[in-house]
């Protein structure tokens, strides 16, 4: 694959925007210096996710995940660093000198990048065949029939496949891509020596992932008389593609999801395209799947609040509910809303329109517990087994619900619905809770989306070794480097220079904190001072990251302090105090393993001269040692 030019390379990272790149993923919150999430990448309920707008970097204090903004796109994306600069250099409109992919370019990329690309063709494929091929004008009148503008057929990328059993196939590979990735991706289908595509003659919908990328599609056979395809055919679970992770439309909602701090979730595709053509923009598809904890996590990134929009079928209706509960247990306010019977969203804005839709949409909707309740206590009105039965079903449902009070609020307003007291409620949800406890716990499972182990019973604190408080003193070397190298301590000298200076004879031993110290020197060397973006943006993996992790900083003081006139200094108002010591700690440490080493050769000195030779220098060393240890207060020695 050729290379991007580092030209090109510079221009995207100085382009690139920590915060800009970070908030298309997650909704970001200001606290102090810094914009504070929940991890995209592991659950929690509690934001540790920090972006600093300052320094240009990410990091989560729960997982470990760090990084610059083209780490956070192949973390996010799983993707290569060409990739992640593709991307990147696509969103802020840097044009990328580069020949287009050759089979030989094709055959460098890993699996992943090449499953992405040939699914990026394949859509490009199909809107073409919908827009320039004379078999198009099928899949156009479809698309017209079901009142879909231009706008949001171009918005969307709908495409056609045509009705031949090898188009895309066909164009793919002469266009120098593998047939492997064909099927990898489920686009083609190899059976008994024959190849041919899966989607045939369908208007395509491709499902796009968070960042815009395509990674399966959504397809709808036009031939009514042909009972033997499903109406609808999907992709296959690929390598880029996991239908209980992927949402159809969050990519084009997601803005919308955020400013609005509502998500719409509807069934169908068309549902979508109607809605966003009406100007809902923030409303997002399970695509026919039942919801998954995956995709609730998806929508709990933007928004803590959903309104389901179930079409008018009773039956279905009642099959949705257990998805919905899983949304209650994630700690998400669900409504919902539901229309006529036999319409659903797609048919309701086209028959009353996009204000008579907005407004039903708006009058409508009430909250999920209270709509179970009535639903059940409508069909159970006069059978009292049944009513109990809905009873301890309504209470299963408030029990997901983490917290608290709208536990309390919801038992309060089921008792009413029900005409029961608030207290039998009450009682029968600890009754389950109870159960709950007592019942054997499965297994752990570190799996996402599944039971986190149970804790474990609490082992004896192991003393440090040395190795370990060595490492957390260099560490504190080089993260003091790091964060104020040019910061001026006294007499015009420089951090850098005065723990270069007083560090001179001490070898490091941690290797990770000896190559950032050899390349703290490198710098020094040129006449310059480092500064943060040349570790952050190091080429090396291990290096960057540990630099960002040394740049970041869990903890602020709030403003609170400063609005009532407390002065609480900051580490660089008390720098070359600081400087000072952790050079004095790590000498001291240093001198103790000197020690150490020297007692044990004592150990197998034989000659009595030697031994003397050895006790002078071990009694030189004890010398310094206290020294050190009276410079910095330490009365007891380890």
């Amino acid at each position: 694959m050729s290379l991007i030019p580092k030209e090109t390379v510079d221009q995207i990272m100085a382009r690139a925007d920590i915060v800009e790149v970070v908030g298309d993923f997650v909704s970001l919150k200001k606290k102090g210096q810094n914009m504070w999430a929940c991890c995209p990448f592991h659950h929690e309920k509690s934001p540790s996710f920090s972006v600093s707008p300052a320094k240009g970097i990410y990091k989560c204090f729960g997982c470990g995940k760090a990084g610059n903004p083209v780490q956070f796109i192949m973390d996010v994306e799983g993707t290569s660093f060409p990739e992640a600069l593709k991307y990147l250099a696509k969103k802020y409109s840097i044009e990328i000198p580069e020949e287009t992919a050759s089979p030989e370019s094709n055959r460098e990329q890993n699996e992943r990048d090449s499953q992405f690309i040939i699914t990026d063709f394949a859509n490009k494929h199909f809107q073409q065949n919908l827009h320039s091929h004379e078999q198009g004008n099928i899949g156009q009148a479809y698309l017209k029939e079901r009142g879909l503008s231009a706008a949001i057929i171009k918005k969307f990328e709908l495409g056609y496949s045509l009705d031949a059993w090898s188009d895309l196939t066909d164009a793919a590979l002469k266009a120098g891509f593998k047939q492997q990735y064909l099927e990898a991706t489920g686009l083609a289908i190899v059976k008994d020596d024959k190849r041919y595509d899966r989607f045939r003659g369908r208007v395509m919908f491709p499902i796009h992932n968070v960042s815009g990328r395509v990674v399966g599609f959504g397809a709808r056979t036009l031939k009514s008389n042909d009972k033997k395809s499903p109406k609808y055919l999907n992709s296959p679970e690929s390598e880029i593609y996991h239908k209980s992770n992927v949402l159809y439309g969050l990519y084009q909602a997601r803005q919308a999801m955020r400013m609005q701090d509502m998500c719409y979730l509807v069934e169908g595709y068309l549902d979508v395209l109607s809605l966003h053509q009406g100007g809902i923009d923030n409303v997002v598809a399970s695509s026919g799947t039942s919801l998954t904890d995956g995709q609730i996590k998806l929508i709990g990134r933007y928004t803590q609040h959903i309104t389901v929009l179930y079409d008018g079928d009773a039956a279905g209706i009642k099959a949705s509910l257990r998805g919905i509960d899983l949304i209650l247990e994630n700690g998400l306010n669900v409504n919902v809303v539901t229309f006529p019977e036999g319409e659903d969203p797609d048919s309701y804005i086209h028959k009353v329109g996009d204000t008579a839709f907005k407004g039903y949409v708006q009058q409508q909707a009430q909250d999920f517990i209270s709509f179970k309740a009535s639903l059940y206590a409508a069909d159970t009105k006069d059978n009292p087994v049944k009513k109990a039965e809905a009873i301890r079903e309504i209470v299963s449902s408030i029990a997901k619900i983490p917290d608290s009070i709208k536990r309390s609020v919801f038992f309060r307003s089921c008792s009413l619905i029900f005409d029961i007291d608030e207290q039998v409620l009450v009682s029968e949800y600890n009754k389950m809770q109870l159960q709950d406890r007592q019942q054997p716990q499965p297994k752990p499972n570190t799996s996402f989306g599944q039971q986190a182990p149970l804790p474990a019973e609490p082992e004896p604190e192991e003393e440090e070794s040395d190795t370990d408080v060595l490492k957390r003193y260099e560490r504190e070397i080089v993260r003091m480097l790091l964060n104020y190298p040019d910061r001026v301590l006294e007499e015009g000298i420089t951090t850098c220079q005065y723990m270069l200076e007083q560090l001179e004879d001490v070898e490091f031993r941690t290797p990770l904190y000896a190559r950032l110290m050899e390349l703290v020197k490198e710098k020094l060397c040129e006449e310059k001072i480092p500064v943060a973006e040349d570790f952050i943006n190091y080429p090396d993996q291990e290096i960057r990251a540990e630099a960002i992790g040394l740049l970041s900083e869990q903890h602020e003081l709030s403003h609170n302090w400063a609005t009532h006139q407390i002065f609480v200094p900051h580490e660089s108002d008390l720098l070359p105090y600081g400087a000072e010591r952790a050079v004095l700690r790590l000498k001291w440490r240093n001198v103790q393993l000197l020690i150490k080493t020297e007692m044990e050769k004592l150990r197998l000195v034989t000659d009595p001269d030697e031994q003397i030779r050895q006790l002078t220098t071990i009694r030189s060393l004890k010398t310094f040692e206290n020294q050190l240890a009276e410079m910095l207060g330490i009365v007891v020695n380890r």
